[in-house]
């Protein structure tokens, strides 16, 4: 799976994105047609500890799935943002299955 990482207002640096890279590849053992993934990065300009957002989008066949989290590290919002993305992964396949099974 190819991830796309865009980072805005900052730079990411390279064992960010490798970081990234790890985390959001590791969803490809829950939902094997995920075509890609995007993940933004934003430093919000405000006075708050919690001025992180990341944005994880999975793009599958037919359909996407984004995830958009506020933390105080990016990493935290990735590792927050695939967890949510794998309980979403297990419900769409589940959900797929269901229909199949009628």
């Amino acid at each position: 799976m190819k991830v796309f990482t865009q980072s805005v207002n900052f730079k990411a640096d390279i064992d960010l994105v490798k970081f990234i890279e790890k985390k959001v590849g590791s969803l490809d053992k829950f939902h094997d047609k995920i075509v890609d993934a995007e993940v933004f990065m934003k430093v919000q300009k405000t006075s708050d500890k919690e001025n992180k957002i990341t944005e994880v989008k999975i793009n599958i066949p037919g359909n996407e799935l984004i995830v958009k989290k506020t933390t105080k590290t990016f990493e935290e919002g990735v590792s927050l943002g695939v967890e949510s993305l794998k309980r979403q992964l297990r419900k769409s396949k589940e959900k797929q299955r269901d229909t199949l099974v009628l």
